[in-house]
This record gives structure tokens, C-alpha cells and sequence, in this order.
């Protein structure tokens, strides 16, 4: 394993620690049921990614596109940088949910419309540091990656969407001029 890989992983262990311990403390969600709808999709997700790196032909491409990629110490840096700039992201933004973080798609109770720190310019800047963390750890550590980080940066997408219209129900005065000024994902890309 290459130190690019090792800091890699270190990255994601970081974020997974710092995301436990965040959680405690957080408002309470109005529906307290999880959606069958939404663990489906994600169940989905799961599936499809592992049906797809079980297909021979792509298995065997990613196997050769993994050869080429650990001989490069340039994208190994790259990946680092862009994996640790997805999760400084994803962290900067959880600080300024404070209490209102929660699950996709969860209404808290007492909600506040966030707008400062990364929510200054983008709306979802969890799931736009998660997808530039994939992208970093996909160019940076295995490029096995890229499909989840395909199908999850599609998943974003639609989570995003539906959020939003919660958002729009929640604060009808507030969000749509927000929404106008502000990108969905990542600053000046989309």
C-alpha cells in the first residue's frame, strides 16, 4: 500500500470518528420512522456498485487502469489533496449545521436555515465534499472508486433535489432567493 493509500484511508477514518462524535447533541428529527423509500434507494446503490465491479470486462478494465495509476506519484498527491479538500468540506459544513445536521432528507424540529461558512456558496456541501473526497481517493488511491463514486454523485443529485423541496416547504420565503444565489454541490462547478 502506497502512503497516498495510507493517508487516504487516514482521511476517511478521521471523517468517520469526527462524524460519531458529532452526531451526539443533534435536534431532534419531526419523523422519527425512516423511509423504506430512501433505504431502498440506497440498498440500490449499494447493489448496483458491487453488481458492477463483479462484471468481468469492467473488473478487468479498473484492473488495468489500477496498474497504470499506482506508478504516478503525481496523482497520488492530487488524490490526497482533493480527498482532503472533500472532507475539510464536509467537516467546515457540518460545524455550521451545528445542531440541524441530520440524515438525507430528515426535518428537524426548531429548524434554521443555514447560510454561512460553506453554505455561503453552496447548498450541499456535504455531499459535494463527499463526492470531491471519492474523486480525490479515486485518483489518488484505487480507481475501483470511480463506479460508486459515479453512482453516489447521482444519488447526491437526487437527494439534494428532494431536500430542497423540503427546504422550499420549510422556509418559502428564505430559500428560494438562497437557492438563486448559491451552487448545488460544489462552488463554481455545479
Amino acid at each position: 500500500m502506497t502512503i497516498y493509500r495510507w493517508l487516504i484511508a487516514a482521511l476517511w477514518l478521521g471523517l468517520c470518528a469526527y462524524w460519531a462524535i458529532s452526531a451526539v447533541g443533534v435536534k431532534r428529527n419531526l419523523d422519527r420512522r425512516a423511509s423504506w423509500k430512501e433505504f431502498g434507494l440506497r440498498g440500490l446503490v449499494a447493489a448496483l456498485v458491487l453488481l458492477l465491479l463483479a462484471v468481468p470486462p469492467l473488473r478487468h478494465l479498473l484492473r488495468e487502469l489500477q496498474a497504470d495509476q499506482t506508478r504516478s506519484a503525481a496523482l497520488g498527491v492530487i488524490g490526497v489533496i482533493l480527498c482532503a479538500a472533500g472532507i475539510g468540506l464536509m467537516v467546515a459544513a457540518r460545524i455550521h449545521l451545528g445542531r440541524n445536521w441530520g440524515m438525507p432528507v430528515s426535518r428537524k424540529e426548531d429548524p434554521e436555515l443555514v447560510m454561512s461558512g460553506p453554505y455561503a456558496r453552496v447548498r450541499h456541501p456535504i455531499y459535494g465534499g463527499i463526492i470531491l473526497a471519492m474523486l480525490g481517493t479515486t485518483i489518488g488511491a484505487s480507481v475501483f472508486w470511480a463506479v460508486p463514486l459515479v453512482l453516489f454523485s447521482v444519488y447526491f443529485v437526487y437527494a439534494a433535489r428532494r431536500e430542497e423541496n423540503n427546504m422550499i416547504a420549510q422556509f418559502p420565503e428564505q430559500y428560494p432567493a438562497y437557492r438563486r444565489r448559491t451552487r448545488m454541490l460544489l462552488p463554481l462547478v455545479l
